[in-house]
């Protein structure tokens, strides 16, 4: 099923994949912790394998009390950054801590780092943070306009400062306690001014699609089910999340306006009670390891029951079908029976769940796995992000 490139389709592959290479990508988390507890029932025994990314779900999950997580990240950054976060939990107290990763601003930030954080790092750790920690340290900034995501967020605040009629919306409806007056500020106030030509224009661009962490395939995957294309997907989701969710803890699009969180809406590992659980122990099940999922459980044989899997599989599907083939292979061996694993993708119905063939009978995974459709539609609607098309949620059969 590996996807013929086209002369743009390999230039935007070498692009993400330099940009990709040798940048923090994500400097927080864009799937929604809460609906994965409910997806993966998580529970005091469980050993689990997540994808990194920026570490805050990884936090979120050890908070549920599981026996394990193995945290994996090909990007070596991305272990980067939560290893520069449990280094915060053990070694800071909670208002420095806050400064750092609530404010994304901390005076003292290359002091605190020197003293109580760099000497926990490993080597890698080190040679990234000694060059950007200055991302924690300017009184003009934050953390959050840094990373290729942060490049997206900061464009975004500088497009706000030049709209303030705009801005003064966007930043009131962060705040609004009624649902009824913030759909209504939003479609008054908000939607007629914000979704204009450049707008389109800007969110309809690949590079801006890279620079968010989205490949080409996953942009085709929304273009073929949009008829309005990647724009009219992000509108729609920013729509649904602002006219039906409440905005006032929704810390996930809140931290890029404003480019901090505050103590009433940010993650789970943030918070006052939380900080002080992960320091006293919980933040010890976690694992880091940056490699692919492949590589680890090549090299690790520990019985595993849920998995967080993220959206890798749409990119993986286009251009390493052999190599997404391998690593669900790995997968089901380590898995135990009755293991739960979660996934987005970009599409409703990935194609792979069907393309993709194992053993001798040829297999396909939704033969193989037992899919929870059910469950994961009514776990859809709760997702405070909203950009993926579909949720997975699957169990390896008893």
């Amino acid at each position: 099923m590996k996807t013929q490139p086209n002369l743009l389709d390999r230039i935007d592959h070498a692009v993400f994949g330099a940009l990709y290479a040798n940048s923090l990508v994500y400097n927080t988390c864009w799937e929604d912790p809460a609906v994965d507890r409910q997806a993966l029932q998580l529970q005091a025994g469980d050993n689990l394998l997540a994808i990194t990314s920026a570490g805050c779900n990884v936090l979120d999950y050890a908070l549920a009390g599981v026996a394990s997580i193995d945290a994996v990240d090909a990007n070596p950054r991305q272990t980067a950054l939560l290893e520069l976060k449990l280094a915060g939990i053990r070694g800071l107290e909670y208002e420095d801590f806050f400064a750092l990763f609530g404010r994304g601003y901390h005076a003292r930030a290359h002091d605190l780092y020197r003293d109580a954080l760099r000497p926990q790092l490993s080597e890698f750790a080190c040679s990234f943070w000694d060059k950007k920690m200055g991302w924690f340290a300017s009184p003009a900034g934050s953390f959050y306009y840094h990373g290729l995501s942060g490049v997206v967020a900061r464009s975004f605040r500088t497009y706000l400062r030049v709209r303030p009629v705009l801005s003064k919306a966007v930043h009131a409806l962060l705040d609004i306690q009624n649902p009824v007056e913030q759909k209504s500020l939003y479609n008054e106030r908000i939607s007629p001014l914000l979704w204009g030509r450049g707008m389109n224009w800007a969110l309809s661009r690949q590079l801006t699609m890279t620079l968010l962490g989205v490949p080409y395939p996953q942009r085709r995957e929304v273009q073929a089910q949009h008829q309005d294309g990647v724009a009219g997907f992000i509108r729609e989701a920013i729509e649904y999340v602002f006219c039906e969710l409440p905005a006032r803890n929704n810390y996930f699009w809140s931290v890029y306006v404003r480019g901090h969180y505050t103590a009433g809406c940010c993650p789970e590992y943030l918070k006052f009670e939380n900080f002080h659980k992960l320091k006293n122990g919980r933040a010890e099940i976690i694992r880091p390891h940056t490699c692919t999922i492949t590589e680890f459980l090549q090299n690790n044989n520990k019985p595993l029951n849920k998995f967080v899997l993220l959206d890798h599989m749409d990119w993986m599907a286009s251009y390493y079908p052999e190599a997404l083939i391998e690593e669900w292979q790995w997968i089901l061996k380590r898995a135990v029976p009755g293991a739960r694993l979660i996934f987005r993708s970009a599409h409703r119905r990935p194609r792979y769940l069907e393309a993709l063939r194992f053993g001798e009978n040829r297999c396909n995974l939704r033969e193989l796995l037992e899919f929870k459709d059910a469950l994961a539609l009514s776990l859809q609607p709760q997702d405070r992000v909203h950009t993926y098309a579909g949720f997975h949620i699957a169990d390896v059969p008893a």
